[in-house]
């Protein structure tokens, strides 16, 4: 029996190489296509937000709270089918910015950090209830909690903490 034929050894790419594969890769993706018209408009970001959120409400207690109701379209999925992570944390921005307003007033602040649990997928066409609430609010931070949670199960999908920096005022 003859002895056995080794497997050929791999040679390393050239820099060269490496560069044209890694350009057809984004090629294939579509990333050198121009974006659509309306996804160059100033408030596009914004809108598409606002296309996914419905029945938006604001408690007037000490400690505010906002929710609404988000409805899982084709525009906000991923490859999956579920709601892309991408449109979770701007929902979670948007929604925890406005439980903030709520409880700081009409002051300049920034997002200063957002993270995200990813619990459970809510899928396509389906909703899902988001409720934020303040978990600390100080003279120059608000730390928000945003809760999204299929409305049929009340299962936690997604769980967001924000943490939002007031400007502060500057008198000359």
């Amino acid at each position: 029996m003859p002895p056995p034929v080794p497997p050929e050894e791999r040679r390393k790419p050239s820099p060269a190489e490496s560069r044209q594969w890694t350009q057809r890769f984004f090629q294939v993706l579509g990333a050198g296509d121009p974006l659509p018209a309306p996804a160059e408009l100033p408030a596009a970001y914004s809108a598409l937000v606002r296309g996914v959120l419905s029945s938006a409400a604001v408690s007037s207690s000490a400690s505010p709270r906002v929710s609404c109701t988000l409805t899982v379209s084709p525009a906000a999925v991923n490859g999956y089918n579920t709601l892309h992570g991408g449109m979770v944390a701007a929902v979670a921005e948007a929604v925890g910015m406005a439980c903030a307003r709520a409880a700081a007033g009409d002051k300049e602040m920034f997002l200063g950090e957002l993270s995200t649990a990813y619990l459970s997928a809510a899928r396509l066409n389906s909703e899902v209830e988001v409720e934020a609430q303040i978990l600390r609010k100080g003279r120059s931070v608000v730390v928000t909690t945003v809760e999204f949670r299929l409305k049929d199960t009340k299962k936690l999908c997604y769980s967001s903490r924000a943490t939002i920096y007031i400007m502060p005022v500057v008198s000359l």
